[in-house]
């Protein structure tokens, strides 16, 4: 597959388009973002080890049932992707209150929820990726009813898969951000990334925290973290 023309950049990944209409490559960055990209910073090799923790989480979720966009990785930063529309909604499902979800409501930090919360964000960073409601997105035509049971769904059940893997390997699944696109022929996909960007993981011994909060917190070690992550990962899926 030939790489051709770059036609996105975004935070974390650049798109460039193949000689194939619906396949494009990601090419995962180094960048660092937090605060709707108001704090930014460079880690070298940290696109190196988002795309090989999301393509192996990626298999493990198709394998039990969820389609990705993920045709296979390429080499250390590159993905081969199926192309899709991105419906513009950050997917985010909770399992334990931290982050914006205990600053709005008060629940206090490290709170077990009683379910798994899912919540939707516009994709918009002028607006700052606002919180929005089933009828906000229904009034602004980002999805009908019947695809926001579909991302709800897809967004629980791959909570239930990955929330016991990573138990296995000694890590809390606190809560995680996905995004949804629609293929050439309307079928809902996974895309995007499932990484540490994305994720936040507590050690479930010490609660150390393995994931972007690391430098949104001004915490240190980030690249240490992300490869920790990718060791257990690994470990686990020999």
């Amino acid at each position: 597959m030939i790489k051709k023309e770059q036609i996105y950049e975004g935070k974390g990944k650049k798109l460039f388009a193949t000689d194939d209409e619906w396949t494009l490559i990601a090419e995962f960055k180094d960048d660092l973002t937090a605060f709707n990209a108001q704090k930014k910073a460079q880690e070298k090799g940290k696109g190196a080890l988002n795309a090989a923790i999301s393509a192996k989480l990626f298999a493990l979720i198709k394998q039990n049932g969820v389609e990705t966009h993920l045709i296979k990785r390429l080499d250390e930063t590159n993905h081969l992707i199926k192309k899709t529309r991105i419906i513009p909604i950050e997917v985010v499902a909770r399992n334990i209150a931290t982050g914006s979800l205990s600053k709005r409501l008060g629940i206090k930090e490290g709170t077990e929820l009683d379910f798994t919360l899912v919540e939707f964000y516009y994709k918009n960073d002028d607006l700052g990726d606002p919180i929005i409601n089933d009828e906000h997105v229904v009034l602004m035509k980002l999805a009908s009813e019947d695809e926001l049971k579909t991302l709800k769904t897809l967004a629980r059940k791959i909570n239930d898969i990955l929330r016991p893997f990573f138990r296995s390997v000694n890590l809390n699944l606190v809560d995680f951000k996905v995004e949804f696109g629609r293929d050439q022929n309307g079928q809902i996909l996974l895309a995007d990334e499932i990484s540490p960007d994305s994720c936040r993981f507590w050690d479930l011994t010490s609660g150390e925290k393995l994931d972007k909060d690391r430098f949104r917190q001004d915490l240190g070690g980030v690249k240490l973290a992300y490869e920790e992550v990718l060791k257990r990962i690994e470990g686990a899926l020999k």
